[in-house]
């Protein structure tokens, strides 16, 4: 286990050793963030797959997602480049503890995206085999995601109790993925297969809402800094719309997901994007919480910012770097949404 002195040292923020570990840990995170909701509903689209009834449904969800996913990695790609040469004392502790679920999550992703690929070109009698793959390759990496944030929140306990709850985690993680794909998929699709998306959705919701609600009382109780930070006075006070405005969205999703079966069955398309667009919302919510109970320290009173960045002249250079390549990733992630937005057609190749 990694250990480090638990006293924050603020460097003067109008020196480049300051800030250019902010604008970094800024950027991390809204990669990290961009992926879990992009990349979150098409791996719940994927663990949704081997419900669907016949192929005609599971070509018309892969479509949904088919000109998006790839590029959806992006961010992922983005987000643990930045820890690897932004922070690399926090990246080799982080990965060093995480091994296990990050090779999981690699083998994983790996496995789904070649099954993407191969479904569509094999044989009739070989298109279930890799069905199954990328249903198993989505399932395992949603959960090996949701044990490393479990494990993060955490500290890296390595006690059995710190164990099952990283594991509880993936597993809500998956629903929350299933959550955000069945939203997905009740904008892009229509008729029966729309249908069974509300029921996906409405199966997935409370599970969610059990993950939101065991990060947020975790999270404080293991660091007695968290705790302060949240509940002394009056930040108790100012922090309350964070909670209280996610309880409102689950109830809002449910209320919407209770509602829709009639709208739908006759073929009334109002409030399809309501389920999606408050799921977005709640994980817009969780995120801010995280961010604001964790920062500055990227392992859990241990290991800050400022401790784990590189050297000023080093992270300059990257800093050119970054702000050529980020507008450049938001431009075309734009664009392929704006082309592909709408209603699903037939999978064609």
């Amino acid at each position: 286990m990694f250990e480090a002195s638990n006293l924050l040292v603020t460097p003067d923020l109008t020196q480049p050793a300051g800030w250019l570990p902010l604008v970094f840990a800024l950027v991390m995170a809204l990669a990290m963030l961009a992926y879990v909701i992009l990349d979150g509903y098409d791996l719940g689209v994927g663990v949704l797959l081997r419900r669907a009834d016949g192929e005609a449904q599971k070509d018309t969800m892969i479509a949904s997602i088919g000109p998006f996913w790839d590029a959806n990695e992006t961010w992922l790609v983005l987000g643990v480049g930045v820890l690897l040469v932004a922070f690399p004392l926090a990246h080799g502790v982080i990965l060093g503890e995480l091994y296990l679920p990050v090779a999981l999550m690699l083998i994983s992703l790996t496995l789904r995206g070649v099954a993407f690929d191969f479904r569509v070109k094999a044989r009739a009698e070989h298109k279930p085999l890799w069905d199954r793959a990328f249903y198993a390759g989505s399932l395992l990496a949603g959960w090996s995601q949701g044990f490393m944030l479990g494990a993060l929140v955490t500290g890296f306990a390595n006690d059995w109790g710190s164990q099952v709850f990283n594991a509880l985690i993936g597993l809500c993680l998956v629903a929350a993925y299933c959550l955000l794909g069945a939203g997905w998929l009740i904008m892009k699709t229509e008729g029966p297969l729309q249908l069974k998306s509300v029921r996906w959705a409405q199966g997935s919701l409370w599970l969610t809402a059990a993950g939101v609600a065991a990060i947020s009382l975790a999270t404080p109780w293991v660091s007695q800094r968290i705790f302060d930070r949240w509940f002394s006075f009056p930040n108790v006070v100012m922090l309350f719309p964070i909670p209280a405005v996610t309880l409102v969205l689950f109830v809002v999703i449910a209320r919407s997901l209770k509602r829709l079966p009639m709208r739908l069955a006759q073929n009334n398309q109002y409030g399809a994007a309501v389920p999606f667009a408050s799921t977005v919302g709640v994980f817009l919510l969780a995120f801010y919480g995280l961010a604001y109970s964790l920062f500055p320290w990227l392992v859990v009173d241990k290991l800050s910012i400022w401790d784990a960045a590189s050297s000023p002249e080093a992270l300059m250079v990257i800093f050119y770097g970054v702000v050529v390549v980020l507008p450049v990733i938001i431009g075309y992630t734009v664009f392929a949404y704006r082309v592909f937005w709408g209603k699903s057609t037939a999978l064609e190749y």
